[in-house]
């Protein structure tokens, strides 16, 4: 196919020796650590019983799937017809929209005041499910892109491990909220420094490992898609959910949750499948995708905090109220007795 040989027209290659230098190493071990802290932290805010509780009434956990296979998938799908990307561009974007799930979810969720049961529930069973999903559908929408059997490089072997990695430091975290939560506020506290200066590490061992090839896929067209795929899983994740009448911590949790895609699991099916002088500098656009990703996220978190510190709350509401009645009914208790 003459699209998949995009790249060559780019003068596009990889750093020398990608992948295997002592710097991609460290971002492996540190993204591995700065995950198990997060989730650990995460597991510390959860309780036992609200879990059972989603899967006894999946009614929330099934609209939340819904919206990660049915929206996101559809989404890419579109964008790029809408855009008209060669067979090679749309094929990176469809394997990103058919990547459900994704850490950072959770650590939006948590910052939205979401339902945190929810968003962990969410991402262990999108994970799971993505073991069927996911090579489902890559054959339904890949059909007439790619000639190679591409279901078949789903790493299945990936996905449980990243499913491990998220259940494991969760359980821990869950089991020290049960029964020694007098260290819980602790582990938050420490969680979050550390993860704070993980984040930078891995910001900075990022723009070493990548450098300027990134540049590459900074094309109007893939930044637009880049773009809006987050902003339409976001939104659409949250109208599906307010059409089912899910509580307001929930819709934001579906709402996080749709919009945030696998980025680790998305760059794998790239890198087995397609090699660089097919790939060329598509294989940095989960990377793009992250960007935006992040910044939206960052920003509808900014706006829901400015909506919470700007609207009063129904406290303050009642305790005004209350106090009005009383100044009002004082006075005229005397004048009647007086009276």
């Amino acid at each position: 196919m003459e699209a998949l040989n995009v790249s060559t027209q780019l003068n596009f290659t990889l750093p020398p020796n990608f992948g295997k230098r002592p710097t991609d190493l460290a971002l492996s071990v540190i993204l591995v650590i700065l995950l198990l802290i997060i989730m650990l932290s995460l597991g510390c805010t959860m309780e036992f019983s609200k879990i059972k509780a989603h899967f006894w009434k999946p009614k929330g956990l099934s609209i939340a799937l819904l919206a990660q296979y049915g929206i996101m998938p559809l989404t890419a799908f579109s964008l790029g017809k809408i855009f008209r990307l060669n067979d090679i561009e749309a094929l990176a974007i469809l394997i990103c929209g058919c990547s459900p799930g994704g850490n950072l979810s959770n650590i939006f969720s948590l910052a939205m005041k979401g339902d945190m049961n929810l968003s962990i529930v969410m991402t262990t069973c999108s994970t799971f499910f993505a073991l069927g999903m996911m090579p489902l559908l890559l054959y339904i929408y890949t059909r007439g892109l790619y000639d190679g059997d591409l279901k078949s490089k789903v790493p299945y072997g990936g996905i449980v491990l990243s499913m491990i990695l998220v259940l494991l430091p969760c359980t821990v975290g869950i089991f020290l909220n049960a029964k020694r939560p007098q260290y819980v506020r602790y582990i938050i506290k420490g969680g979050s420094i550390i993860s704070l200066l993980l984040s930078v590490a891995v910001i900075a061992l990022s723009a070493i490992n990548v450098g300027r090839s990134i540049l590459f896929i900074f094309t109007p067209h893939l930044m637009a898609t880049s773009s809006l795929m987050p902003f339409v899983g976001f939104l659409l994740g949250y109208v599906l959910s307010a059409l089912f009448r899910l509580d307001g911590r929930c819709r934001r949790t579906v709402s996080m949750e749709t919009g945030c895609q696998n980025i680790q699991l998305c760059s794998t099916i790239l890198n087995v499948t397609f090699p660089p002088e097919v790939i060329g500098p598509l294989f940095f656009f989960p990377l793009l995708y992250m960007i935006f990703q992040l910044g939206e996220g960052l920003l509808l978190i900014a706006i829901f905090r400015c909506y919470e510190k700007m609207k009063p709350s129904k406290d303050k509401t009642k305790m005004i109220y209350t106090a009005a009645t009383t100044e009002e009914t004082v006075p005229r208790v005397v004048s009647n007795g007086t009276h």
